[in-house]
């Protein structure tokens, strides 16, 4: 497979939910799956896993903050080991979940304010390399950031990724907001056929910047996500082949 569809899900917690994971699962080919410390819980945790699995779906470890009433987008001061050792005990207790439904690991995406820190602190980037050693897969991660310095620095198989649905700094950085707003599928798919064909981003500035684009995220949590999944795989059907 070529170019591939991610989204983030299994979100909700408790009574209370976050996205249509269902209508979002014949559309993509990856998920990555919450682990219990921005949203989720382990019932949330093993149907997502089910679900997926049914769907043929990969399942990635979606680990972040210990911020569950932020949805982990509030960034923490925290040491490389205490990074790493969060890591580990999430992606340990989403590895549980797999293995009982006789679904791989497939790979470790870091979440929201982690994510960026990754993408920024070097620290923090050699922190979720400690961890992802451990389990032996792939981390996905931002081109032109500390992902793509340190995880292959480090030996770790690393997947580029570009954003279908968040907006990018000039230059490239990526924004993180606390809360994702509808935006344009068409819109949205003009600029992930850009990223592929010309290898670049458009920032908000209307300027560009250099990307890789091996998978392409939307998340579930954006309001008209299934409109923006549908549009992005339509559009990016060349390039799955």
């Amino acid at each position: 497979m070529g170019v591939t569809l991610n989204c983030d899900m299994g979100e909700g917690f408790g009574l209370y939910r976050m996205g249509d994971d269902e209508g979002m699962l014949p559309l993509i080919d990856v998920a990555n799956v919450a682990c219990g410390f921005h949203a989720s819980d382990p019932d949330h945790m093993r149907r997502t896993v089910r679900r997926a699995g049914e769907a043929g779906v990969g399942v990635g470890a979606h680990p972040s903050l210990p911020d569950l009433q932020g949805f982990g987008r509030r960034e923490m001061k925290m040491s490389r080991e205490e990074v790493s050792n969060m890591v580990i005990y999430q992606v340990g207790a989403l590895r549980g979940f797999l293995q009982a439904e006789g679904v791989p690991l497939h790979h470790i995406k870091p979440h929201g304010s982690l994510y960026g820190m990754a993408a920024r602190q070097e620290e923090i980037a050699h922190a979720i390399c400690d961890a992802a050693e451990i389990f032996d897969v792939p981390l996905f991660g931002m081109t032109g950031t500390m992902h793509e310095t340190v995880y292959q620095a480090r030996g770790i198989p690393f997947v580029a990724e570009f954003y279908a649905d968040l907006d990018y700094q000039p230059g490239g950085a990526l924004i993180v907001t606390r809360e994702h707003e509808a935006k344009d599928p068409a819109e949205m798919a003009g600029r992930c056929i850009h990223a592929l064909s010309k290898g670049e981003g458009t920032a908000t500035d209307g300027s560009f910047f250099p990307v890789r684009c091996e998978t392409i995220c939307i998340h579930s949590d954006t309001p008209n996500a299934l409109d923006i999944a549908r549009a992005v795989r339509e559009a990016i059907a060349p390039w799955r082949a």
